[in-house]
């Protein structure tokens, strides 16, 4: 067998597609230098501290079918069963709420996809015609093998196939909501049928629902930083890349330039290749400086708002998370609420609502946002007393992800030029810009440089 010549890379950004490129190198046996402009591991993914609490700049939930995710991080050592809630596949409306409750049942003796059919049987709030739509959808879908001759908006997709309106208000536009961050009309219905391909139509663990019990810096990054400088790499934070250039001196490497002085005897390394793996706005910055004829669509992007209300650690929901009803006439804008109770000792009483692509609620004030969200969740909890948290915080991502969209033509990882490649939840893949769809980016420009 050949000896592997080892070789030096070096990845630019330090969110999930870095991170995972990076512990795929060092486990291949090669040198690697992560650069991450924040001080922060996590890029759009990462831990915030507010109120002296570490929480999330968004929250996030992961499917049981993230087998890259969750087998990256058991490389890097985090226990899975200790890391994450997991509770069935579930769309459960509070009782203030002219909802449904649907939830696969918790037993893991029941098989896929029997599970999602007792779920169905089950549902609370579904009319029949509601649950026939449904498992008309579920066995039209499989019949396709889930894939379209050609891609249509998910509301197209749902018109095809014949979904009642209330099970689309109550069931599909917030799944798609939530898994593509990109309202339905706009959404691109194969994306969203590969999600529902790989969780409602695969195996019964796949389904399941992720809620972290770590932070997001946590869950993956701060770990895959400790196995990298463990296997002979170099994780540096608050160092921002403004060039990448070939080297003059060695033909066919790399360097890169550095805007920290402190960091200038970097400038000179010669490296054997490059990842940026930053988002698609400085990818596309950082490839201008390069010799490549590779470019970058303009995509456009959505944001996501999380705002953290903290009550006293009495209060508790009666389960972690509820789906609400987002209805913009009543100024109802929360998409789902968690109780981080259940998730973190420390954070008893600490609500997170979720506005997913908050088109029109991002142009309000933070004071008018927090008095809308409060009142959505007295009114939906059917608890007054919500409508006065102790403290708030909102965060908004205002790019956290592209706008998935029909038939929208993303990069591969490779560029034109040899040794650099790209890695981002944004390049060429079934999945749309999720934690998942960022780690298996990260894989693939590793391999493509391995």
């Amino acid at each position: 067998m050949a000896k592997l010549t080892q070789k030096h890379i070096a990845i630019v950004g330090g969110g999930w597609a870095g991170f995972a490129a990076a512990v795929r190198l060092v486990k291949r046996g090669h040198k690697v230098s992560l650069f991450e402009s924040s001080r922060t591991a996590g890029g759009r993914a990462r831990r915030v501290a507010v109120q002296g609490l570490n929480v999330d700049n968004g929250q996030h939930i992961l499917l049981g079918a993230y087998r890259d995710s969750l087998s990256m991080m058991r490389t890097v050592g985090i226990d899975i069963d200790n890391a994450f809630l997991r509770v069935p596949l579930q769309m459960v409306y509070p009782p203030g709420i002219d909802g449904m409750a649907f939830s696969a049942p918790v037993s893991k003796l029941i098989p896929a996809p029997l599970h999602l059919a007792i779920a169905l049987l089950r549902a609370k709030g579904l009319r029949n015609a509601d649950k026939l739509s449904l498992a008309r959808f579920s066995s039209t879908a499989r019949w396709m093998d889930w894939t379209l001759y050609e891609d249509c908006s998910v509301t197209e997709l749902l018109q095809r196939f014949d979904q009642t309106p209330r099970l689309c208000e109550l069931m599909w536009n917030p799944l798609c909501i939530a898994a593509l961050n990109t309202p339905p009309q706009h959404a691109s219905a194969q994306v969203f049928l590969n999600v529902l391909r790989d969780s409602l139509g695969a195996n019964r663990a796949a389904s399941d629902m992720l809620v972290p019990k770590y932070n997001l810096s946590a869950l993956f990054p701060e770990k895959a930083t400790t196995f990298i400088q463990n296997h002979g790499g170099q994780v540096a934070l608050g160092a921002a890349v403004t060039q990448i250039q070939r080297n003059s001196v060695q033909p066919g490497k790399w360097q890169l330039a550095l805007a920290q002085s402190d960091l200038s005897q970097t400038n000179a390394t010669a490296y054997d290749g490059i990842i940026i793996a930053t988002d698609a706005s400085n990818a596309k910055r950082l490839l201008q400086s390069t010799p490549t004829n590779t470019s970058l669509p303009s995509f456009e992007f959505e944001a996501i708002t999380t705002c953290y209300l903290q009550y006293p650690d009495t209060l508790r929901l009666d389960r972690p998370m509820f789906a609400l009803l987002e209805d913009a006439a009543k100024q109802h804008w929360g998409q789902f609420v968690f109780d981080r109770g259940y998730l973190h000792s420390d954070q008893a009483g600490l609500l997170a609502v979720v506005i997913s692509a908050p088109n029109e609620s991002i142009g309000l004030q933070q004071e008018a946002l927090v008095q809308a969200i409060t009142s959505q969740l007295a009114h939906s909890l059917e608890n007054p007393a919500l409508k006065v948290p102790l403290w708030h915080q909102i965060i908004t991502e205002k790019r956290a992800t592209f706008r998935c969209t029909p038939k929208l033509q993303r990069p591969s990882n490779a560029t034109s030029e040899a040794n650099l490649v790209l890695a981002g939840d944004y390049t060429a893949g079934e999945y749309p810009a999720t934690l998942e769809a960022a780690v298996r980016s990260g894989i693939a420009a590793a391999d493509l440089l391995a």
